[in-house]
């Protein structure tokens, strides 16, 4: 009989499900759906919710999807892990029912409400105890609701990160994690506990906070509902859940201190583990609570992200062909223009406010533009060279921090698969690339695996895990891309 681990990504594009065979370390099968991506409502400028029932609407598909095409028979299902956007907010009454659509990850609403609180708290008690300004995460959100929804706030029994409800769909038990609270800024890094005094001020009762169980752990089983529902068997445990920054870092194997990890779907981000709790004064970059992090060993993932990544190049495709045109066709007409575009610029930050400046709404530029020169083939290789150039400013704040960046590992996913990216990437911040064959939901699946003691360890978890190629930066090209990212920074510098 197959030992068999189940794991979701709950993302803000599309949910995907991966089976894992525990014992090859091989994947059974995969899925992902919808198949177009998830609709993100913007009620208001700087908005962004989903309704958390559509996330449980493709668990359930993309389960029966894997139960049918994985074959799985009665007593193989052993586990389930869950990696989830990061700091949405799921607000549910007594009966689990959800008040409002969840406000996530790029959501801007709560910016001055997290500004005004990082002043009143002040830096003394925020950048010591919180590792970061309270911003624009969770705990700022929550507050949006209490002032701005407070007959809506009256109902809240509980609130949850976007795992913590598929989790809770499938067990009916509420709980979270340190690691989920430390993402939303509940977690005093002191004290090794929820901040009440954050929570004291923003008027949050403590509890409304679920219960925190660790991210390797038996958190509670399948009940029979959700069986039903999914077509598995009732009683399977879920025992791994984690935002989906440490999830993919945890995906990579980086675990330990140096090591670093980078993602460009919807948006782009570099996580790099340390085992001391360093701040940017500023928090343009963050600090959050690693997945292997312990009082008695601590780890933490400081976490860039630049929002306008992925979403840039699927606008750029809707731009300029939509259906009609492929990704690879889209790398391959931007591969035609010479490196730095002729000259143009794309500051990327159109979606929402960027943390990497300052929670500021600096939106999307092209600067340079010669409509006698600059075709659809400059504006795409501008855009890919300005997705990796706002990563390298924020590359630079992570240097200033003391992080050592010289080797990044990545999936083989999502912006990864342009030559032209990748190139950019390596030369412009001057460090090896590694890709590797997995995602979340494979990574969901072998923390699953640690979780429930079918792998004792990091190293037995992660034996499947298939390197696919080495990428180093070319002598030739550094200092091209480094004359090309400071032609970007006065470009930067004029919109700002």
């Amino acid at each position: 009989m197959r030992r068999l681990l189940l794991g979701y990504d709950i993302g803000s594009s599309s949910v995907k499900a991966t089976l894992l065979n525990a014992d090859t370390g091989k994947v059974v099968a995969s899925e992902g759906l919808p198949k177009v991506e998830m609709p993100i409502a913007a009620p208001q400028k700087d908005w962004a919710e989903q309704d958390p029932e559509m996330w449980w609407k493709y668990i359930v598909e993309t389960t029966h999807a894997i139960v049918k095409n994985g074959n799985i028979q009665k007593g193989e299902l052993k586990a389930i892990g869950i990696s989830y956007q990061m700091h949405g907010l799921v607000c549910v009454d007594k009966n689990h029912k959800v008040i409002r659509p969840s406000i996530i990850w790029c959501d801007s609403r709560a910016v001055e409400i997290g500004n005004k609180a990082f002043q009143d708290l002040g830096e003394n008690y925020c950048l010591p105890h919180l590792l970061n300004s309270p911003g624009n995460f969770t705990a700022s959100k929550l507050k949006w609701v209490k002032e701005n929804e407070p007959q809506k706030f009256e109902q809240i029994h509980k609130i949850m990160l976007p795992g913590d409800y598929i989790a809770m769909k499938l067990t009916g038990k509420i709980l979270t994690s340190e690691t989920g609270l430390s993402e939303g800024i509940f977690w005093d890094f002191k004290s090794n506990s929820v901040s009440t005094k954050l929570l004291d001020y923003y008027g949050i009762n403590k509890s409304m906070i679920a219960d925190v169980v660790p991210s390797f752990s038996v958190q509670g089983r399948v009940n029979d509902e959700a069986a039903n529902i999914l077509g598995i068997e009732a009683g399977v445990p879920i025992t791994y859940r984690a935002g989906d920054q440490p999830n993919n870092a945890f995906s990579l194997n980086v675990l330990e201190d140096g090591e670093l990890a980078t993602t460009a779907g919807t948006s782009g981000t570099v996580y790099g583990v340390s085992t001391q709790a360093v701040f940017d004064p500023k928090s343009r970059v963050n600090t959050f609570v690693h997945v292997n992090h312990s009082e008695e060993s601590p780890h933490y993932g400081v976490l860039l992200c630049v929002n306008g990544t992925g979403i840039l190049n699927s606008w750029l495709k809707r731009l300029i062909g939509g259906e009609s045109i492929s990704y690879p066709e889209m790398n391959q007409l931007a591969s035609e223009v010479p490196l730095g575009a002729d000259g143009l610029k794309f500051i990327p930050f159109g979606n929402g406010v960027e943390r990497i400046m300052e929670n500021k709404a600096v939106d999307a530029h092209l600067s340079g533009l010669n409509l006698l020169k600059h075709d659809k083939r400059h504006v795409l290789r501008a855009g890919q060279e300005g997705i990796v150039s706002a990563l390298t400013y924020g590359f630079q704040i992570m240097k200033d921090m003391g992080l050592n960046l010289k080797t990044v590992k990545a999936g083989n996913a999502n912006m990864f698969l342009s030559p032209l990216f990748r190139e950019a990437f390596v030369n412009m911040n001057n460090v090896t690339l590694e890709l590797y064959d997995t995602d979340g939901a494979q990574g969901a699946a072998r923390g699953a695996g640690i979780g429930s003691g079918i792998y004792s360890n990091a190293q037995e978890a992660f034996a499947g895990l298939e390197k696919m190629a080495s990428f180093e930066p070319d002598s030739s090209l550094v200092s091209a891309y480094d004359d090309v990212y400071q032609s970007w920074l006065k470009a930067l510098g004029s919109v700002q």
